[in-house]
C-alpha cells in the first residue's frame, strides 16, 4: 500500500488485545498510554469497562465534527488502497473488504460517540511524539498501534529512536505493532531501533501476537527500562 501522509483510521479493543498480547490483568491493573490511537475505540471500550487509558494523538486537537469529516475524507482512498492490494492481506478473521470497512467504521462511530466525554475526562489529550505532556512514569506501559515503523517512509530513524524514548521516560514497558512498512516488508529501522536501545541499556524482545490482517505483521516490539525488567 501506498499512503502520502499518515491517516487516521480506528481499531478496536478486541484487536488491540490480539496485537499487543493484552491481558485483562493488563487492563485491570496498569495505567496504559496509547500513543497514536488517533479514532480507535480501545479507548472507550476499555474504559467503560474500568480501564485506566490515556490516548494521546494531533488528531484531538479538533472537533468531534472536524474528525467525522477527515475520516469521510480518508475512508474512500484508503478502501481503494486495500481493495488494489487485497493479496497483502490474511482474510481469516475479517472475511472480505466489506466486512473490514463496516468493522473500521463501527470502531470509529463508536470512538466519535465517546470523544466528547472523554475530552472533559482527560482521556483524550492532543499531543504527539517524539514530545509527550506527561511526568516520568506516569504509565505503568504505553502503546504505539499501527505509527512507528509502519510509516518508515514517513518518519525517519531519528524520529523513531526519540519516539520510543520518550514512551520509555513515561513508561516503565511499551509495545510496538506491527514491526513491517505498508508495502508489507520489514521496516528498515528495526535491527538500529534494537541496537541503539541494547547499547542504551533497555531491554528489548520481538514477541509473536495473536494477531495478523496484513500478511507478516504478527509481531510486536516489547521494550522495558532496566528497572522494569
Amino acid at each position: 500500500m501506498k499512503l502520502d501522509q499518515i491517516i487516521p483510521w480506528g481499531r478496536s479493543k478486541k484487536e488491540y488485545m490480539q496485537m499487543f498480547n493484552l491481558s485483562r490483568d493488563d487492563l485491570q491493573r496498569k495505567k496504559i498510554l496509547g500513543c497514536g490511537d488517533g479514532p480507535s475505540s480501545f479507548n472507550a471500550e476499555a474504559s467503560y469497562d474500568g480501564a485506566r487509558i490515556v490516548s494521546v494523538d494531533p488528531l484531538y486537537a479538533y472537533s468531534r465534527q472536524e474528525i467525522m469529516q477527515r475520516i469521510d475524507d480518508v475512508k474512500e482512498e484508503v478502501m481503494e488502497q486495500v481493495k488494489a492490494h487485497a493479496d497483502h492481506f490474511v482474510w481469516k478473521n475479517i472475511p472480505d473488504i466489506e466486512s473490514l470497512e463496516i468493522m473500521r467504521i463501527e470502531a470509529m462511530m463508536e470512538f466519535l460517540m465517546d470523544y466528547d466525554e472523554g475530552v472533559e475526562e482527560g482521556r483524550y489529550i492532543a499531543a504527539e511524539l517524539p514530545k509527550l505532556p506527561f511526568e516520568d512514569d506516569s504509565f505503568d506501559l504505553a502503546l504505539s498501534s499501527h505509527l512507528l515503523f509502519l510509516y518508515s517512509d514517513h518518519l525517519d530513524l531519528a524520529f523513531h529512536k526519540a519516539a520510543i524514548e520518550e514512551m520509555l521516560r513515561v513508561a516503565g514497558e511499551i509495545r510496538i505493532f506491527p514491526l513491517v512498512n505498508l508495502d508489507n516488508t520489514p521496516s528498515p529501522h528495526i535491527n538500529p531501533v534494537i541496537a541503539y536501545l541494547k547499547e542504551k541499556g533497555y531491554d528489548v524482545e520481538i514477541v509473536k501476537t495473536g494477531y495478523e490482517f496484513q500478511k507478516g505483521a504478527d509481531e510486536m516490539m516489547v521494550v522495558r527500562r532496566a528497572d522494569k525488567v
